[in-house]
C-alpha cells in the first residue's frame, strides 16, 4: 500500500514537525508551502493522502480540496486549521475533505487519522476494481423476456442510464428485482462504479444503522475500530435497498435525511458525511397500504419512486417462459458441467401451465434438481417436481414418445456438432458405446422419416 503523502502550509515549523513524525511513522512525505504549489509538483508526488491547512496565501485549503477532489477523486485530504469554526467545519466536508482537525494539532491524533485515510483509500480501490470486474462481466441479456411488459421495462432501463435519480422496484420474489438494479447500474454512466447491495430485512435492525452508515470506534460494544457503512463504499456508484418497504420508522427517518440532504452520521459520530451514491430500493410488499396504516413514511416513499418499475409475476408473461428455461438450462448445465440440458416439448407445456409462486428463482431451482437427477440430460415431465409434487404429464396417446424421440435426435445432433462428427467422441460424451449409439441414429432417422410423411 502506497504510503505517499503531500504536507501543504505556509508555516515551515508545522510542515517540519509533521513531515519528521509522519515520516517516523512509515510515511513518505512531501512538503508545499502554498496550495499553487503543491498542484503544481502533484501529478509527480502522487500522494495517496494530503494534509493542507486552510488559511494560507494565495488560495486557500478548501479552494485545494475542491480542486484535487476534481482531478484526482481518489485521493484523501484532511484539512488542519486554527480557527475552529461552524462555517469551516462545514465547507471543508462539503468540499471533499477527508477529515477535519484543529489546532495546535495532536500529532498522535493524526497519525491515527492519516493511517485511516491511507487504508479506507486502499479500500476504496479495491471496491472500486471489483466493480469494474463486474461491470466488464456484466451482461444485459442477464435479463431475458420479450413480453411487452418486459419490453417496457427495458425502455425504462435504457431512459435511466443518463440520470441518477432514485428509483424504486416492485414486484413479488423471485421476479428478479436485483438483476433488474444491477442492469440499471451496469448500462449508466456509473458502470465502473461501485454497486453495493444490501438486503434489509436479512441484517438485525439493531445492525441495519451502522451496516449502511457505519459506525466511529467505540460507538458500541463490540466496536473496536472505526467502520465505513455500505453507503460511503458505494462512492458515486449505486446501492441497492431491498425490501425497503420493512425497515423501521426509526431508520425510515435517517434514510430520509440521506435522500434529502446527501449526507449521513456513521454511528457515534459526530461529523457528517457526504453520499454521491445513486439509491435504487425495491420491496414486494404494498407500501401505499402501509403509508395508510402509518407504518411507512409518505415523504419517503415518495423520495424513493421519483421513477418506479413494477416487475411482473412470471404467470403474467408466460410466453417469456421457454426462453428463460433456455437461459436458464444452459446456466445449470455450465454450473453442473454437463454436456447438454434438453427440454421435452411436453415438459415445456407443463413449465408454462404452472403459475411459479416463488417466479424466476422457482423455476431456477426446479430446473437445477430436475437437471442434477437426470442421467441423460433429457428434461420430461416426470423431472419437475412443481408445488412439492412430481409432475405427470398427460399428453395425448403416442406423443410424449415422439417428443422424446425428437428430443434424443437432437441431442445427438448436437453432440456430433461439439465433435465435428466424430462419433467415438460423441459417444464418450453421451457416455455410451459406439454401437448403440449407431443404433440411436438409425432409430432416429426413422423416426424422423415416418414423422416427414416420407415413410410409414
Amino acid at each position: 500500500m502506497s504510503r505517499r503523502l503531500l504536507v501543504v502550509d505556509d508555516d515551515a515549523s508545522i510542515r517540519e514537525t509533521l513531515a519528521h513524525h509522519l515520516g517516523r511513522a512509515g510515511c513518505e512525505v512531501a512538503t508545499a508551502e502554498s496550495a499553487e504549489r503543491a498542484l503544481a509538483g502533484f501529478a509527480e508526488l502522487d500522494p495517496a493522502v494530503v494534509i493542507t491547512d486552510v488559511r494560507m496565501p494565495g488560495m486557500s485549503g478548501i479552494e485545494l480540496v475542491e480542486r484535487l477532489r476534481e482531478l484526482v477523486p481518489d485521493v484523501n485530504v484532511i484539512v488542519i486549521t486554527a480557527y475552529e469554526d461552524m462555517r469551516t467545519a462545514i465547507g471543508a466536508i462539503r468540499a471533499g475533505a477527508y477529515d477535519y482537525l484543529v489546532k495546535p494539532l495532536d500529532l498522535d491524533r493524526i497519525e491515527l487519522v492519516v493511517d485511516r485515510a491511507f487504508r479506507d483509500r486502499l479500500l476504496r480501490q479495491r471496491v472500486k476494481q471489483v466493480a469494474e470486474d463486474e461491470a466488464v462481466g456484466f451482461e444485459i441479456d442477464t435479463l431475458v423476456g420479450r413480453s411487452p411488459k418486459m419490453i417496457e421495462i427495458y425502455k425504462r432501463i435504457g431512459a435511466l442510464a443518463s440520470t441518477r435519480t432514485p428509483v424504486l422496484i416492485r414486484g413479488e420474489s423471485g421476479t428478479g428485482k436485483e438483476v433488474i438494479a444491477r442492469a440499471i447500474h451496469f448500462n449508466s454512466e456509473a458502470a465502473r462504479e461501485p454497486f453495493v447491495a444490501v438486503n434489509c430485512t436479512a441484517v438485525p435492525e439493531t445492525l441495519l444503522e451502522s451496516e449502511l452508515f457505519g459506525h466511529v470506534r467505540g460507538a458500541f460494544t463490540g466496536a473496536v475500530a472505526d467502520r465505513r457503512g455500505r453507503f460511503e463504499l458505494a462512492g458515486r456508484g449505486s446501492i441497492f435497498l431491498d425490501e425497503i418497504g420493512d425497515v423501521s420508522p426509526a431508520f425510515q427517518a435517517k434514510l430520509l435525511r440521506v435522500l434529502q440532504e446527501r449526507e449521513f452520521q456513521p454511528v457515534g459520530g459526530e461529523k457528517s458525511r457526504r453520499s454521491e451514491a445513486r439509491v435504487i430500493a425495491a420491496t414486494h410488499a404494498p407500501v401505499e397500504d402501509r403509508v395508510r396504516a402509518g407504518t411507512f413514511r409518505e415523504d419517503l416513499y415518495f423520495r424513493l419512486r421519483v421513477v418506479e418499475l413494477v416487475v411482473p409475476p412470471l404467470r403474467e408473461r408466460r410466453e417469456d417462459i421457454p426462453l428463460l428455461v433456455e437461459h436458464l438450462a444452459r446456466r445449470v448445465q455450465r454450473d453442473m458441467h454437463r454436456e447438454a440440458v434438453i427440454v421435452t416439448p411436453a415438459a415445456m407445456r407443463v413449465l408454462q401451465a404452472y403459475d411459479w409462486p416463488g417466479n424466476v428463482r422457482e423455476l431456477e431451482n426446479a430446473i437445477a434438481r430436475a437437471v442434477a437427477l437426470s442421467p441423460s440430460g433429457v428434461l420430461t415431465p416426470n423431472d419437475f417436481v412443481l408445488d412439492g409434487r412430481t409432475v405427470t404429464g398427460t399428453p395425448a396417446a403416442g406423443s410424449e414418445v415422439d417428443s422424446l424421440a425428437n428430443a434424443v435426435r437432437r441431442h445427438i445432433e448436437r453432440a456430433l456438432q461439439h465433435t465435428g462428427g466424430n462419433k467415438r467422441a460423441a459417444a464418450r460424451i453421451l457416455r455410451i458405446s459406439r454401437p448403440r449409439l449407431d443404433r440411436l441414429i438409425a432409430e432416429g432417422t426413422d423416426s424422423k422419416r415416418g414423422h416427414d410423411g416420407n415413410e410409414a
